[in-house]
């Protein structure tokens, strides 16, 4: 009969067992300081990563869009102040400046805030982890910073139910929208579901009237509602004297002309977007740097 193995014996097994479990768990998430940025993503550990430099177009730049900006400017500095403001949607035309304007306006509002006050915080959050909204706005819920919110490029697909989750969070549930919090989003789709997925709701429901109602709610859920359309040719010729200003960039009039159209022609579309693609080409080719 053998004996049982002794309390030493064990011993190495057990801190074997130890190292192991300790390996297979997940380390502690760091603890939420608001204060360690203007600025977070919000991803899918469900945690806020402080982001410390975001990626921006001056206010200034953002030509051919200025009842959107100032409209937006006016309800963002209104939330700021505490004063009542509404979630906005920016839907349209691809390259527009969507979703500069919202981080344009965090900027302004931020820069020109009165001294002693807190500055208004910017999240990020993407379209995958929407689901997740709710617990972000649970977490913002009790600082005293007031919190931009924002989704970029937002749209659902027809078998998505993730939107319900938006739902909750714009109307607050039985809590209601944190106070301190306002939630920005941007699509090229007005409704943010695709008309033909509408379109094919309607035809295969009992009652196509309210196969799509609740999807198309969503938008209700807005109160703001800004719109972005393609900007004509003036305009572009205007965002590209704005940037050649901005950085230095000394062309003559008529080439740099000649050559952003032929650069908009060549892509198929002016915006934006197409601008400043122009504008990273041409300063590139002149030797300089877009500081």
């Amino acid at each position: 009969m053998t004996s049982a193995p002794t309390l030493d014996a064990l011993m190495p097994l057990l801190e074997r067992i130890a190292t192991a479990l300790e390996r297979a768990a997940p380390p502690a998430p760091p603890a939420f300081d608001p204060n360690a940025a203007d600025a977070f993503l919000w991803g899918p550990e469900r945690r806020l990563t402080p982001v410390p430099e975001v990626a921006r177009v001056e206010m200034r730049l953002l030509t051919g869009i200025d009842r959107a900006r100032d409209t937006l400017v006016e309800n963002t500095e209104r939330f700021a102040r505490g004063l009542p403001a509404n979630n906005a949607l920016l839907w349209g035309a691809r390259g527009m400046g969507k979703s500069s304007l919202v981080k344009a306006a965090h900027a302004e509002i931020n820069a020109r805030r009165p001294a002693g006050s807190l500055p208004m915080k910017l999240v990020e959050i993407h379209r995958e982890d929407i689901e997740a909204l709710p617990d972000l706005m649970a977490l913002l819920r009790p600082d005293p910073h007031r919190w931009l919110v924002y989704c970029d490029d937002l749209s659902f697909d027809a078998d998505d139910t993730s939107y319900k989750s938006l739902k909750t969070a714009l109307d607050g549930g039985i809590e209601g929208r944190p106070g301190n919090v306002l939630f920005y989003a941007t699509s090229n789709r007005r409704h943010l579901l695709a008309r033909d997925m509408m379109e094919n709701e309607r035809s295969t429901a009992i009652n196509p009237g309210e196969a799509v109602e609740e999807k198309v709610s969503l938008s209700d859920r807005f109160g703001l509602w800004l719109g972005f359309h393609k900007c004509s040719q003036d305009e572009y010729l205007a965002m590209i004297r704005a940037y050649t200003e901005r950085y230095g960039l000394d062309v003559p009039p008529e080439t740099l002309r000649a050559e952003a159209l032929e650069w908009a022609t060549t892509r198929g579309s002016r915006s934006g977007r197409t601008a400043f693609q122009f504008i990273q080409d041409l300063a590139g080719r002149l030797g300089k740097t877009l500081d």
